[in-house]
C-alpha cells in the first residue's frame, strides 16, 4: 500500500473514531464529558479542565501518540469483526 492510501485510511479511522465519541459535542469536543474523561485517563493532569485552546494544543502536541492509539482502535475493530 502506498503512502497516500495509508494516510487516507488513517485519516478515515481518526474521523470515524471522532464521529462516534463526540456525539452531542461534535463542534465542541472539549465540552464532552466522555472525551474529557478519556483524555484525562490517557494524558493525565494535562487534560484536566479543557478549554478549546488547551484541547487543540494538547492534541497537536500528542498527535503521534493519538495516531498510535487510533491505529490500535482500528486493529481492535478488525479483530472484533473477524470473530463474528
Amino acid at each position: 500500500m502506498d503512502e497516500f492510501h495509508r494516510g487516507s485510511i488513517e485519516m478515515f479511522n481518526a474521523l470515524r473514531y471522532y464521529w462516534i465519541i463526540s456525539k452531542g459535542h461534535r463542534f465542541r469536543p472539549w465540552m464532552s464529558p466522555y472525551i474529557q474523561w478519556r483524555m484525562e485517563t490517557f494524558f493525565g493532569h494535562d487534560a484536566a479542565d479543557l478549554t478549546a485552546g488547551k484541547f487543540i494544543s494538547l492534541m497537536w502536541r500528542e498527535r503521534a501518540r493519538m495516531e498510535r492509539f487510533l491505529s490500535w482502535v482500528a486493529d481492535q475493530r478488525v479483530r472484533q469483526r473477524s470473530q463474528k
